[in-house]
């Protein structure tokens, strides 16, 4: 589905065709059909329409002749967490934005909070005309959204840890890990993200350079991704340390758990071992006696506590 957007007297406006200096905007489903036609309608690569569509497309620039392509990775939640494939709260996904001499386009697979704040005009002062600015503006959604993303993540982080010291169920852990799943997706994406701002700053690739302001604002958001950055680095950091801490604490309730059977099992094999010699089919000593099966009993029970009090008096169960 295709959308032609632009703003009027401050709101944004939907119009039913084309014109020059509106936003067109590619939302889910794509249609090959419409994106041929959108290819041929504009003079553009056909291949820079399809490859924002892939998700596991890396984050890069490039030009031919005066069409301009940018993708970037986006924060995206997941809302089936139970799926395999999606077994994490949060992925990334690439978004396509097309400069075009005439107009800016932008596309990706799925729906997102980036282009919807767009779309429910809660970004204030951005022009689908003015190209430059509004791609700062799409870029400073992305880091804000990447932010939010890392501070969920952390409070559910915190959480699940305070669940997990009155039980390690495998609930948590399994939580545990859709969070470190969650990170991992960031973390490269945002390094990604980082290094494809740096080079664009670097090459002008937005024509920006005798723009102060512009260049300050781009600045700013490039600092916003190296916050991020560093923000998921130390959340994965903690969240390894303290799966390595489970681990090492699950392992050595199980070795304890191991030795305490082992103990029980010696403790109780005493009075076995001697009631099994005694109940052979065999002449024995004493077999004959009134009182002998009282007499083992109590000898088995003794030697019994004693064994308890050595186990319990050098080793701490």
């Amino acid at each position: 589905m295709i959308q032609y957007i632009a703003k009027e007297n401050g709101k944004l406006v939907f119009l039913d065709e084309w014109k020059e200096g509106v936003w067109v905007n590619i939302i889910p489903p794509h249609h090959k059909d419409e994106l041929e036609e959108l290819s041929e309608r504009f003079d553009i690569p056909l291949d820079f329409l399809t490859d924002p569509l892939d998700i596991e497309e890396r984050a890069r620039y490039e030009w031919e002749d005066d069409i301009k392509l940018i993708v970037i990775n986006i924060p995206f939640k997941n809302k089936d967490t139970e799926d395999y494939e999606n077994h994490s709260y949060y992925r990334t996904i690439p978004l396509g934005i097309l400069l075009t001499p005439y107009n800016i386009i932008t596309i990706s697979s799925k729906e997102n909070n980036i282009i919807q704040r767009f779309l429910d005009e809660k970004v204030k002062n951005f022009k689908p005309s003015n190209k430059p600015h509004f791609v700062l503006k799409l870029m400073e959604q992305t880091v804000l959204w990447y932010l939010e993303y890392l501070k969920r993540l952390n409070y559910k982080r915190n959480m699940l840890e305070q669940e997990l010291y009155n039980s390690s169920r495998n609930r948590e852990l399994k939580e545990l890990l859709k969070i470190e799943k969650s990170l991992v997706y960031f973390l490269n994406s945002l390094k990604a993200d980082e290094l494809l701002l740096m080079k664009m700053k670097r090459t002008d690739f937005l024509k920006i350079r005798d723009n102060e302001d512009y260049l300050d604002y781009f600045e700013d958001i490039i600092i916003d991704y190296s916050q991020g950055l560093d923000m998921a680095n130390v959340h994965t950091n903690i969240l390894g340390g303290i799966m390595d801490t489970y681990a090492t604490i699950i392992s050595n309730n199980f070795n304890n758990f191991i030795q305490r059977l082992t103990f029980i099992t010696i403790i109780l094999e005493v009075p076995t071992l001697v009631a099994s010699f005694y109940g052979m089919n065999v002449e024995l000593p004493f077999s004959g006696f009134k009182y002998i099966f009282y007499i083992l009993f109590s000898v088995s029970f003794i030697v019994g506590i004693f064994l308890v009090w050595i186990v319990t008096k050098r080793i701490k169960l």
